[in-house]
């Protein structure tokens, strides 16, 4: 999302976390026709000066900066296109969801992700999402960085940044669904041509995945299983020229089984996602935890440069 005027610096962009425990910075190229590069990648606990120092070491006033929103921090409302000229988007959409936002309308920075039409939905109202954050928020995050020595120009959502990163396992024509989960609950996401077509937020504890006592892992499974098929039913009635032949599973930081029983639930091919085989990695190979922490950094930081709305 633009929400922010950028300046060109560094090539690519660094993606910033920065909270009370622990910072976190990627820095990430996508390039054109070649794979794309994982230039710097650091976690550290904060503490002290840790937050500019490490700011400082990776170089950070020399580069584009993002942050990215907590699932809790905003909204992502779908909605039909408004019938109006591009310059006019983003007023009628305001208005078109004002009685759907959890605050006033005016307490919101708002922006739009467009999604393509197909050939099967090109007679249809176009479809859209609107993501609304409290203008609070957004300074918050801005500040957070700032006082870090991280001047931020663009905040973005986890749902653009799981995008890009399902994006580079996409095979040709083919729609591909992602699940990623973290203490924050799962994020399902479907893409189509390197387009975002459908996302859905899944509540469920993280720790449940791979709880030791067997019951709860289970049901924890199920639960998934069950979200997970209403989910992809609901894309498929919406996009019946749109097959998803594979369900991409995000990094895990331990083992937890739940490839096995998506697997056997869902009847789709399953994947697990190893960032290693494509991005090229400065430096040594991401290892699980450090794939799982830093997956939507990641995915944020090959964000590619696109006309503002």
């Amino acid at each position: 999302m633009n929400w922010f005027r950028k300046a060109r610096k560094r090539p690519g962009w660094m993606a910033v976390d920065v909270q009370p425990r622990e910072i976190a910075i990627v820095h990430g190229e996508a390039v054109s026709g070649e794979r794309p590069h994982l230039r710097q990648h650091a976690l550290e606990a904060t503490g002290g000066d840790s937050a500019d120092r490490l700011a400082r070491g990776v170089g950070a006033s020399q580069h584009q900066c993002l942050a990215l929103l907590a699932p809790a921090e905003y909204q992502v409302i779908p909605v039909e296109r408004p019938n109006v000229p591009q310059a006019e988007l983003k007023t009628a959409v305001r208005w078109r969801v004002k009685d759907l936002l959890d605050h006033h309308v005016d307490d919101v920075t708002l922006d739009v992700l467009e999604v393509p039409p197909t050939d099967e939905t090109a007679a249809r109202a176009p479809h859209m999402y609107a993501i609304a954050a409290r203008n609070e928020i957004v300074q918050s995050r801005v500040q957070a960085c700032s006082a870090a020595g991280i001047a931020v120009s663009v905040i973005d959502i986890p749902e653009t940044a799981q995008r890009n990163i399902a994006a580079l396992f996409e095979e040709p024509d083919r729609a591909v669904a992602t699940l990623f989960c973290n203490e924050q609950g799962g994020l399902l996401t479907v893409n189509f041509r390197g387009e975002l077509y459908f996302t859905r937020r899944i509540e469920v504890n993280f720790d449940d995945i791979g709880a030791d006592d067997l019951d709860t892992r289970n049901g924890a499974h199920e639960r998934i299983v069950v979200e997970l098929q209403r989910s992809l039913d609901h894309f498929e009635r919406q996009h019946r020229a749109l097959s998803i032949n594979r369900l991409l599973l995000g990094p895990e930081p331990l083992p937890t089984g739940l490839q096995d029983s998506l697997a056997s639930g869902l009847g789709l091919r399953m994947q697990a996602i190893d960032l290693n085989t494509v991005l090229a990695v400065d430096g040594a190979p991401l290892d699980d935890r450090e794939q799982w922490r830093l997956f939507h950094l990641i995915g944020a930081s090959l964000r590619r440069e696109v006309k503002a709305l």
